[in-house]
Order: structure tokens, then sequence, then C-alpha cells
């Protein structure tokens, strides 16, 4: 084994502001099936987007067998500098101490954190998808073989967790699916089950995707505060956190073009966040230069039909359909996923082919995202 590679991780983002964003008492715990092996693992937490500091009471790495079962037979306390509690401060991220805990190729372990004392539970991300979702559970339950369900609740909002690193073969890499909604949804997960169905699976898909967020604004008020940071705020912290990536596929952009509206008609939607053609155009270039410095390939995603969504309208249209053309056309990524025309109708390339809309018409359906994985895997597979 020679060297860390991710093997899962999403990204670190801001929870929705609620009055009950303290939790106390609290054990979580998410599963995540790992498409390669490893002889240790390591742990990536972060506060980043915290106000206060996060201490993680206990924390044990399990195989997990189903749901939320762990088998303790093989159970490992995690330590961080050697001490078995942790304090993050509010803006900080850690990694937890090399821990020996041989990981199985396509197995699937679980990470269980406690959180004794009242936290403030800002860091975080919803995440959706068949490989996604874990548990929270009232108690120390870290070395619980069951958490009881009578005590237990599903969760897919990932909290502090933001990757697990496996000490692994030279040969395993990641794969960075970078992006908004669409991303924190199913495509990736499909894409990493099209990497694991491979003879000898050697390639991670680590998601780093935030519900709403932009390439170039960021909201400023508790009201669309969960929509997360701009992309200079985000992408270069986010993929310089994965270990042993050699590629990034980067699927963002919409909601920079539906989002404004008007203080007519929002008041913190301004249409002076809607930025020219060439604006985004040169915010996604900031991508690829930073991308390459940080020697990773470059997969650009055209942006899917919206047509029949809420903000709707031509101009908005003649933007994304610019964007797109300057995706096909530039030669400025090393790749290109054509996400619109693999979801779009035949019949009007402004909406999705017929079962491809989840029904709001901008999110794609189970069987777009399935689609959309197959576009991303032929472009990237090895």
């Amino acid at each position: 084994m020679t060297k860390w590679v991710t093997v899962w991780g999403n990204a670190t983002s801001v929870a929705e502001h609620r009055p009950e964003t303290y939790a106390k008492n609290v054990t979580l715990r998410y599963p995540l099936t790992c498409a390669f092996g490893g002889s240790a693992v390591r742990l990536h937490f972060s506060n980043f987007c915290g106000t206060e500091p996060v201490t993680i009471k206990r924390t044990v790495v399990a195989y997990s067998p189903s749901g939320r079962v762990i088998d303790l037979k093989d159970a490992v306390a995690v330590t961080f500098n050697g001490e078995e509690s942790v304090t993050i401060p509010a803006g900080a991220e850690i990694f937890s101490d090399e821990i020996c805990f041989r990981v199985r190729p396509l197995s699937r372990i679980a990470v269980s954190f406690y959180l004794e004392n009242f936290t403030l539970m800002r860091s975080a991300v919803v995440v959706t998808g068949p490989l996604s979702g874990g548990y929270f559970s009232v108690g120390d339950r870290v070395f619980s073989d069951i958490l009881p369900l009578d005590l237990t609740r599903n969760t897919n909002v990932y909290y502090f967790l933001t990757g697990v690193d496996l000490l692994t073969d030279d040969c395993n890499r990641a794969l960075i699916a970078y992006g908004d909604s669409i991303t924190s949804q199913s495509w990736p997960d499909f894409l990493a089950m099209l990497f694991m169905s491979e003879k000898s699976p050697s390639t991670s898909v680590v998601r780093r995707a935030a519900s709403g967020t932009r390439v170039l604004r960021e909201y400023k008020c508790i009201t669309y505060e969960s929509y997360g940071l701009s992309g200079k705020h985000r992408f270069e912290r986010e993929i310089s956190a994965v270990s042993g990536a050699d590629a990034v596929v980067i699927q963002q952009g919409i909601n920079d073009i539906i989002h404004p509206v008007g203080t007519d008609v929002n008041p913190f939607r301004p249409m002076s966040d809607l930025p020219s053609l060439e604006e985004l155009e040169e915010g996604i270039k900031y991508y690829l230069e930073i991308a390459g410095k940080h020697g990773l390939k470059t997969c650009l995603g055209t942006l899917l039909p919206i047509l029949g969504w809420r903000t709707y309208a031509s101009f908005r249209e003649e933007m994304r359909e610019g964007f797109n053309a300057w995706v096909r056309g530039s030669g400025a990524s090393d790749f290109i996923a054509d996400f619109d025309k693999a979801l779009r109708s035949p019949d009007d390339v402004r909406a999705f082919k017929e079962g491809f809309d989840s029904g709001d018409h901008l999110h794609p359906s189970e069987e777009a995202y399935r689609e959309m994985a197959k576009t991303a895997y032929e472009v990237l597979k090895r």
C-alpha cells in the first residue's frame, strides 16, 4: 500500500438556519461503500462553515453489513493526535490519525461519532442517491452494533464528516464530481456503481456538491444561507482536500442563470446578480485554471434543460444554450460530458426527454440520473 486516496467524500456547506440548529447527546453513523481496499484509514472532518467550535467525543470505524448495523468484531476507535476526543475550531478542518483498519474492496464500512455537548450543526450538506444516507441516534451509540429503532432516524444530511481516505495501491484513484443540487443527487452514486462494476475497481467517485450553489455569487442572508458558498470560496479548498484525485467533473452554472428575479419579486435576488455569458465562462475558466494547478484533468458538463421551471424565460434559455455552445466548442477542458444532449427532448431541446424530468423541470428523474452517469462514464473510464 503506497498512497492515500479518498474513497468517499462530500462537500462542506452551510446548514439551513433554524431555531433547532443545536444538537446534544447524539450519535451520527454514516455507512459508505469502498470501491477499492486499503490497509489503513484516516478521516477528514470539517467545521469550515461553523461559527463555533465543535467537539467530537469519540469516533469508531467498523464494517457495516447492512442498514444501521455495524460489526463490532473489527471495530476500531479513531484518535486525533493520540486522543479520543477532538475539538475543531470554527472555520477549521482536521484529519484523524492514521488508523490501522484493513478495508476489503467493495466492502461497506461505517463511521460513527458522538456529540456529547451542545453542538452548532452548521457545517453540513444534503446528499441523496442509492449509496448515500446515514442515521442519527440519541445517546452514545458508537459501539452499539445496531442503533435502536425507537431512538434512531434516517438522515441525508452529512454533518462534519467530509472525507474518508484509504492507504491503498498506487493504481487506485479518485474522481471528483463538483457542482450544485443536481450533483448532490443521484448521478455521482450511479457513476460510482458503474466504476465498481469493473473487473478490478480502481476508481472512487468523491462528490463535492451543495444545493443552490453558484459559480459567481453567494447569499448574505439567513433565508438563503444554506445555498452555500460561491466558487471562489469553494472550489480550490474542496478539490485540494481529495487525496489521490486525477480528474474533476464540473457541472455547475444553472443557478447563476435561474436565481436572479429582481428585488420587486424577492429582496434577496436582485437582477444585478445575473452574470453575462462571458462572466459565467470566466468563472468556469477559473475552475479550470485551479484544477490544472492541482494536476487534475477536467471534464465540463453541459447545463440541463429548464423549460417549465418557475423562473424560465427566453433570456435565461439563451444564456444556457450559449454556455453549452461554449463548453462544446471552446476546447477549454480535457473532456466534455454532454449531459444536455443525453437528457433533452428530440422534439424540443429546451425540455427534458419524456421520463427524464423529476417534475420540477430543473432536476432530472432517477432514470435520467442513470443516463448522466452513463454519459460521464463513457468519457472518463480508463
